[in-house]
């Protein structure tokens, strides 16, 4: 699978309006369009993953720069983040500086509103 980026298709875009316009250069398995949280309106881009690289970079050399609209289309592979390990546990029993003494400390914890006599 290779993981694609495509942007400046025109914010009234559906899924199955991406998938059509990249379905003739690549097999497209699965689409996201990102969206604003809130209005949920486009924010014009999307990813794609499509199931070869020989496929994904027909689909850049054919779109790439192919006006739509009022707007250009620009599509990138995403190039995979290595996935971080976790930083490994102290084995040999010290405690960390930061700590207060107090093993019930809570951060996130409120505090009751103070009294007023």
């Amino acid at each position: 699978m290779v993981k694609l980026f495509i942007s400046g298709f025109p914010l009234n875009s559906t899924e199955l309006e991406i998938v059509q316009l990249v379905g003739p250069y690549a097999n497209v398995s699965t689409i996201k369009i990102v969206r604003d949280k809130v209005s949920k309106k486009c924010k014009g881009y999307a990813f794609l993953e499509v199931t070869d690289q020989k496929e994904a970079e027909a689909a850049i050399d054919a779109l790439s720069g192919t006006p739509l609209g009022d707007r250009e289309l620009t599509l990138n592979i995403v190039e995979e983040k290595p996935v971080k390990l976790p930083a490994p546990k102290r084995s040999f029993g010290s405690k960390p500086a930061y700590n207060s003494g107090s093993s019930n400390y809570d951060p996130q914890k409120k505090k009751r509103p103070r009294r007023i006599i």
